[in-house]
């Protein structure tokens, strides 16, 4: 004789049955989501509270401060100052050639080669106006020149003798002033002439005298030796004319 099993009822959580209990889904839980930090803004999935936020800051342009430093605009020197030009110091010097009988040797006595320079890009300019390309030679004859007349002024002076090689450039470059004012004036003047040996020989002793009355003030020793001074002056700026007349 069988034995009888009693089954005990299923019991469904929602209280259905097992066919309607299949086709139930289970709703999609939200994705996981960290914590907001208030410090870390970037760490927070809100772009509108991390734009707020934000602790970086756009640069201010105003202000009267530039570059770290501090300093304005007004208290920067001028550019040609902080190249070691001084405009002023090179007119005066002009002016006080200009003049051959009452030179100011003491504006000389701060020798620069910017006024020199100038001179003669100048008077490789009016040159140029001729049909004569005299850029390099002239550099390269103030170079020689400048060396011959600091070694024989050097060796009249012997010992006692202060003439540096920079100040002789320089001197020797102001007073190239002259010889500007001749290869401009050589433009109106007619080639082959009279006229215009005449105009070169006066614009030669202008240079020569200026130059020999400042190498024998500035320098020592050079009273005693003007006539050789001179001539070598002479010299040197007879041959920068020769590029004017021929």
């Amino acid at each position: 004789m069988a034995k009888e099993f009693t089954v005990p009822p299923v019991v469904f959580p929602s209280g259905g049955n097992p066919g309607t209990g299949l086709q139930q889904r289970r709703l999609p839980t939200a994705p996981f989501q960290p914590p907001r930090s208030a410090n870390l803004p970037f760490m927070s999935f809100d772009v509108g509270s991390a734009t707020a936020s934000s602790s970086f800051s756009a640069p201010v342009f105003g202000g009267n401060t530039v570059g770290i430093g501090g300093t304005g605009f007004e208290e920067e020197l001028p550019l040609l100052e902080e190249l070691g030009i001084n405009t002023r110091q090179i007119w005066r010097k002009t002016v006080s050639i200009m003049n051959p009988f009452r030179v100011n040797a003491n504006l000389h006595e701060d020798s620069d080669l910017s006024g020199p320079f100038l001179f003669l890009m100048a008077f490789g300019l009016f040159q140029l106006l001729a049909g004569k390309l005299h850029f390099g030679i002239l550099l390269g004859w103030v170079t020689v020149a400048a060396l011959f007349l600091y070694v024989v002024f050097n060796m009249l002076a012997g010992r006692n003798g202060n003439l540096d090689l920079y100040r002789c450039l320089s001197l020797l470059g102001y007073c190239m002033f002259p010889m500007v004012i001749l290869s401009a004036f050589s433009l109106f003047i007619p080639q082959g002439g009279m006229g215009i040996f005449i105009v070169t020989a006066i614009f030669v002793l202008w240079s020569t005298r200026v130059c020999t009355r400042l190498l024998v003030e500035l320098a020592s020793c050079g009273d005693e030796h003007r006539g050789l001074i001179a001539y070598a002056c002479f010299l040197i700026y007879m041959l920068f004319s020769l590029l004017v007349i021929f």
